[in-house]
């Protein structure tokens, strides 16, 4: 009978690939507490004022709530009320340090939010100087950057949309979208990181790269590898722009 050579009856190997840790800042674990939390708590409210068809001053009182409560601002040092715009008034100014950094425009719960709505508030924001305006009606909030552009009224980018009530929606993406228009998003300037990431990886950038010759040999090398296939550049190049264009 031989003896055991000495030779592992495995040779996987055993040791355990550590993984770097993300440590959420304390401030942001407390911010997103409260607004979790916060969303929670005025479900109920909303649904309430949804079924009475409240009128928009009502829908005002439970946006003020949720300005404060969630998203964590100072009724007096952070909100202006109906503040003046060169003869017109916006529901909300938004201050932090004293610097007018967003609008808030509110509408009845019962009203689809729709594009009237927002050159409303995009108004408010150019005469101001302002990159910032929130559109809602308590239950969908969207938050737009806006910028002006010579010649045009402006160019505004859709940031986010969300439903506060939607079942379809997770609550962790709630309080994340959420967050980033919250008094510290704002502060820590974590809407204009998420911006940045949703330029980065939009059509208007994405379609350039992919369509550029290096990217295009290295693309068209796999597919004759996968497929044994020479594929035309410019065909390829096409079919990219409408996967891209498609998936937008």
């Amino acid at each position: 009978m031989s003896e055991n050579s000495g030779t592992p009856i495995s040779s996987h190997n055993t040791e355990k690939v550590q993984q770097p840790v993300v440590t959420i800042p304390k401030w942001e674990q407390n911010a997103r507490s409260r607004i979790q939390t916060g969303l929670r708590k005025l479900v109920k409210p909303t649904i309430m004022l949804k079924e009475n068809d409240a009128v928009e001053a009502d829908t005002r009182h439970l946006v003020t709530d949720i300005l404060c409560d969630v998203l964590g601002y100072d009724k007096y040092e952070n909100l202006t009320a109906e503040y003046s715009v060169k003869g017109d008034f916006a529901d909300y100014g938004i201050r932090i340090d004293k610097q007018l950094v967003a609008f808030v425009e509110v509408k009845r719960i019962s009203t689809k939010l729709q594009i009237s709505h927002l050159r409303q508030v995009e108004s408010y924001a150019l005469k101001e100087g302002v990159n910032w305006a929130i559109l809602t009606n308590a239950q969908i909030w969207q938050a737009y950057h806006i910028i002006p552009v010579a010649g045009q009224q402006s160019e505004s980018t859709l940031i986010f949309e969300i439903d506060l009530l939607s079942d379809n929606v997770k609550s962790s993406l709630k309080t994340d979208l959420m967050f980033l228009i919250s008094k510290e998003g704002f502060i820590r300037g974590r809407i204009s990181e998420y911006l940045l990431t949703k330029n980065a990886l939009s059509p208007k950038t994405l379609i350039p790269i992919i369509s550029s010759d290096d990217v295009l040999a290295a693309i068209r090398r796999e597919i004759k590898k996968k497929t044994k296939q020479n594929v035309d550049p410019k065909e390829l190049k096409l079919a990219i722009s409408k996967i891209v264009g498609n998936s937008a």
